[in-house]
This record gives C-alpha cells, structure tokens and sequence, in this order.
C-alpha cells in the first residue's frame, strides 16, 4: 500500500539548493518540489528549455514565487560555469547541490559504440564531477555546503544491457565517497542516494512493461518507488539531520550489498 507524502517540516528553511535535470516528472522534479516545500530557494536546472519553463511555473504555483531556471546541459563546461556563477549571482550563496542529472539506455557490450558509451558517461559521471566541482569551488569560500548525487542500484548490481550505465553510477558511489574526504575539512558534506526504480510516466513509455514488472517484483515492497519517495531521502541528505554523514550512499531499494 502506498504512503501518503509526509507533511513539510521546515528542513531546508532558507537554504539555497539547485537542483538539476529538474524539469519532467521524475525524481529531479519530485526533488525540487519536496524541498520547496521544506523551505529551500530552489533552482531548476535542465537542458531542456521548454520543460524547465514549464517547471518554473508549477513550482510557483507551490511556492507563490517564480524560481530561478537557468538552462544547463552538464556536458558543457561553460554552460555548467555559468549556471553556477547565475547562483550566486542572484543569491549570494549556495547551500545544496543535487546532482540529478543522469543518461540512460540499453544496449548489450557487444553491439556497443563508443558514441553509446561516451553519452552516457559524459551525462552521468563526468556531469556530476563537473557540477560538483563547481559547487565545491563555491562552498570552499562558505566554509559550509551538502551535495546529494543521484547513483543506482546498478553501481552494486549487474543488469544485462548496463554496462555504461552501471560503470557510470558505480562511477559515481567512487566520486561521491573521496570528494567526502576532501571537502569534509571545508565543512562541506558529499552524499549520494542510489534508488532502483521509481516509476513516472517519461519512464513509463519508454520502458516495456514486462521489464517494468520484473523491477518491481525485485524489491522489498514488491512495487517500485514513487518519485517523491526518493525525494525524501535527499531532502534527509541535504538537511542538518544528516549533518554527521558524509561519503555515504544511501539505498532507497533493497537491491544493495
């Protein structure tokens, strides 16, 4: 049986947190609602204009305040630079970063091209590097600031047809873990979640249903996550209650080791 969302308790009461990949239906989106509703200065960001336009409107609607959107693809450094620089830019400073943005797809290593590949890597890992890199600059100065990045399942498990996928998440449980101990002397904080499934509609239609059902059969509850279910996991990670975590993954599934 599904639970009911739980109610804002003021976590992230004036915190400056951006969030990326946040326009659509999935946990990016799911993500920038929850810690509106927690009190965070949201900032969406995403490579696609049109839907991030879209996702600035409905997080007015929650907040009463139109947020800044600011159009990224995390593949380009300078995009990544000035999304950054637009931050502080209009707030002064930053408190969370959520690493959201991520490439998927399914081709077995065989038949692979080292264009399937790269894409996503470049999206997935090499996107959160440049992104954390950049909040980390930003951070440094304040002395205090959390970034949540968003691995899988995956990173621990194999899945047939992941290969760059898994590589690329595994890749990121690795980041997440040493830039920990680098940024814990500036008073920064470096976590990640690793959800298994969690089902919206985008995913929906461009995954069959068979394999959909499968997923879900795996886990605990026997049904897959909702968005917003995952969204509180980060919202943990990016509050004060987490404030002795850091270098952690944290499963929200029970697909892990």
């Amino acid at each position: 049986m599904l639970p009911p969302p739980p109610k804002a308790h003021g976590l992230l009461d004036g915190k400056v947190t951006l969030v990326t990949a946040a326009a659509g239906a999935g946990i990016g989106w799911a993500t920038a609602r929850r810690c509106a509703e927690e009190g965070a200065v949201v900032v969406l960001s995403d490579r696609h204009e049109r839907r991030l336009a879209a996702a600035a409107e409905a997080l007015s609607e929650v907040t009463g305040v139109r947020p800044l959107a600011v159009p990224c693809d995390v593949t380009s450094e300078p995009q990544v630079l000035a999304l950054f620089d637009a931050v502080a830019e209009a707030h002064g400073r930053l408190d969370v970063v959520v690493n959201n943005a991520g490439l998927g797809g399914t081709a077995e290593l065989a038949g692979m091209t080292d264009e399937q590949w790269h894409a996503v890597l470049d999206v997935t890992l090499t996107g959160t590097m440049r992104c954390t890199r950049a909040a980390l600059r930003q951070m440094y100065g304040q002395g205090s600031g959390v970034i949540v990045n968003n691995a899988s399942v995956v990173g621990w498990r194999a899945q047939r047809g992941q290969a760059h996928y898994a590589a690329a998440k595994a890749g990121v449980m690795a980041l997440t873990r040493c830039v920990a101990l680098e940024a814990a002397e500036h008073g920064v904080r470096v976590n990640a979640v690793a959800p298994s499934l969690a089902v919206h509609p985008f995913l929906a239609k461009v995954t069959g249903e068979e394999l959909l059902a499968e997923l879900a059969a795996r886990e605990a509850f026997g049904r897959s996550a909702e968005p917003w279910e995952v969204a509180n996991v980060i919202v943990f990670l990016a509050s004060d209650y987490s404030s002795y975590m850091t270098g952690e993954v944290v499963s929200v599934s029970s697909q892990h080791p």
